[in-house]
């Protein structure tokens, strides 16, 4: 059974910086796709970044330069470092995976969340 728990998130001052956690059971991270979402309450769910299963990466405009992603095999978990971190990054942030290459995943799972607030 596939499961991701995320895990980190909470509350800074703009400028700070967090790290989430993604723990992963029931797949290898290190062969699959996961990607990290956020949401704030009226809007769509919007990419943060995203790590394919061929290794290739993109993130989302807003938070290059300042985002940066990373995945210990050993532990099966992924991670978002955020920093100088803004107000309007403020959201819960969703991790993903979803399969590719030697990953059989057929269909993305979530996680449950974890809130991010980031006060001015």
């Amino acid at each position: 059974q596939v499961q991701l728990v995320e895990s980190g998130g909470g509350s800074v001052q703009a400028g700070g910086s967090l790290k989430l956690s993604c723990a992963a059971s029931g797949l290898i991270v290190s062969r699959c796709g996961v990607g990290w979402y956020r949401q704030t309450e009226g809007k769509e769910r919007e990419l943060v970044s995203k790590r394919n299963s061929d290794g290739s990466t993109m993130f989302g405009d807003s938070v290059i330069g300042r985002f940066s992603i990373s995945t210990n095999n050993t532990k099966n978990t992924h991670y978002l470092q955020m920093n100088s971190l803004k107000p309007e990054d403020t959201a819960v942030y969703y991790c993903a995976a979803f399969g590719g290459g030697t990953c059989f995943l057929f269909r993305t799972y979530w996680g449950q969340g974890t809130q991010v607030t980031v006060s001015s």
